[in-house]
């Protein structure tokens, strides 16, 4: 790292400051299990300042003009690609994950904020023709106000920007709480946008305990927009908390991503992105790929080839740059992995390679990249949203039952699927229940496509054209003149 130093201290008002009873909370390097830093733990006077600061700044930055603010959010992305190394350290360090895909992350984070410094200057309203001359109807598109943004701990950088960038591009201001496991990253993302001239108040951080931060901010009568990444259980209870305030939404929740490789397709090209894939950031990815239906003709010849490559990734330190899987997140994760793997080979699945902890790390949530072959619908690993480095692998006849194998969950946030026929290809992807698709590629997340789910993965978009429509309000006109 350079000499840049970490911010460890929240962001309210343009200011850093610690909590006001000088509370903190430890930080724990999931690669060594050590604690790494703290950070402040927000008391309710915090949150009130907080508050009261997000509410006079939207005041003011909803009056500034759409080209000023594209240029603040430029800003934003060009520091943050400066100091990309430098966050990418922070990331890596408090989430595990490798640099290289620390640096992505990074990278992604900043086109967030680099698209949403053009899409500030495409809110468009319109005029409708009334039904008298006498008559004119405008509609325009205004900010919703001041938003309570949440964000986990799985992509620590790009999940918060996602919410920051169209919030702050409509003229909206924001207060942030970041996943307790490694808030950090949305720190330093706040002093880019501190050095980039975004007004104070405008982009709050506040950090501590999630179960009273939560609820505080969706109560107060100064935010009028919630957003949300996380499970669906979590989802759920802040629906519920939003419902009691009327407020709108955007709820990006778990997924569970079905793969259809259908036999026409190049088997062992497919296996290896869909290996490669799988393990990135320890299968803890939303949009993972995470149950494997490959057409039975086939199916052996992937398994195969899939369990190649597992076994030839290298697990380590993020920071070591041969690592190419790092360790889970946090214990909690590394037992349900444990749990997942248990329950599938009591019931019957084939452990094809891994199922257990590194051997080689004394301490860390180090889990082996693992395939399980012969599932079934009973195993947990099957229905509940993994979140974790256990790919398991079923075989499917036809199109039909493809279909019905992918979308037997009550998640629905992508799929994917091999082939190399445009008819099965167009077939497929408008069978699958989902709200984004990839076909022979697992790649899709992009900042100038929206992202979002259906079913139990929730509703709203985030990225495109479509994600800075959710931080605006329609306000409509009729002038007789």
């Amino acid at each position: 790292m350079s000499d840049v130093k970490t911010p460890n201290a929240m962001y309210i008002d343009g200011v850093w400051t610690g909590a006001s009873d000088g509370g903190t909370m430890d930080l724990i390097n999931p690669a060594t299990e050590e604690v790494v830093d703290r950070v402040p733990k927000a008391t309710a006077a915090d949150l009130d300042r907080a508050l009261a600061a997000a509410d006079r700044a939207w005041r003011t930055w909803r009056e500034v003009d759409a080209w000023t603010r594209s240029a603040a959010l430029r800003r934003v992305a060009t520091l943050m690609r400066e100091r990309c190394a430098d966050i990418a350290a922070v990331m890596t360090e408090e989430q595990g994950k490798p640099l290289a895909e620390a640096k992505g992350e990074t990278n992604a984070a900043a086109d967030q904020f680099d698209w949403y410094a053009d899409e500030a200057r495409h809110i468009y309203g319109r005029t409708v023709d009334a039904h008298s001359r006498a008559h004119r109807i405008l509609v325009w598109r205004e900010p919703i106000g001041p938003v309570a943004a949440f964000s986990p701990w799985n992509f620590p950088a790009l999940l918060p920007a996602r919410k920051v960038a169209p919030a702050v591009a409509a003229g909206c201001s924001v207060i942030v709480k970041p996943a307790s496991e490694a808030p950090r990253t949305m720190l330093c993302i706040a002093q880019a946008c501190h050095d980039a001239g975004i007004p104070a108040g405008v982009v709050n951080v506040v950090t501590g305990s999630s179960s009273f931060i939560t609820p505080y901010l969706i109560a107060s009568p100064v935010i009028r927009k919630v957003t949300l990444t996380g499970s669906v259980p979590i989802g759920q209870e802040l629906l519920r908390l939003c419902a009691e305030g009327l407020k709108p939404c955007t709820m990006e929740l778990g997924g569970h991503s079905p793969v259809l490789v259908f036999e026409d397709a190049d088997v062992e090209k497919a296996a290896e992105i869909c290996a490669r894939g799988k393990f990135r950031n320890m299968g803890q990815v939303c949009i993972s790929a995470s149950r494997f239906y490959v057409q039975e003709s086939v199916c052996g010849r992937f398994v195969k080839k899939f369990v190649e490559v597992a076994k030839s990734l290298r697990i380590g330190n993020g920071m070591d740059p041969q690592t190419d899987v790092g360790p889970l997140a946090n214990k909690r994760r590394f037992d349900a992995t444990e749990a997942f793997v248990q329950d599938a080979v009591q019931k019957g699945a084939k452990l094809e390679c891994g199922g257990r902890r590194a051997a080689q790390f004394a301490k860390g949530f180090f889990f082996q990249p693992t395939v399980l072959s012969n599932v079934d619908q009973s195993m947990s690993i099957m229905h509940e949203e993994p979140f974790c480095p256990v790919a398991p692998i079923a075989p499917f006849s036809d199109l039909a039952d493809g279909l019905a194998k992918a979308n037997s969950t009550e998640f629905g946030l992508a799929g994917y699927i091999f082939t190399q026929n445009t008819r099965t290809a167009f077939l497929a992807a408008e069978g699958i229940e989902a709200g984004m698709i990839g076909v022979n590629n697992l790649v899709i997340a992009t900042a100038e496509a929206p992202f979002g789910g259906v079913k139990k993965s929730g509703f709203g978009r985030e990225g495109g054209s479509e994600g800075i429509e959710y931080y605006t309000v329609p306000k409509y006109v009729n002038i007789l003149l």
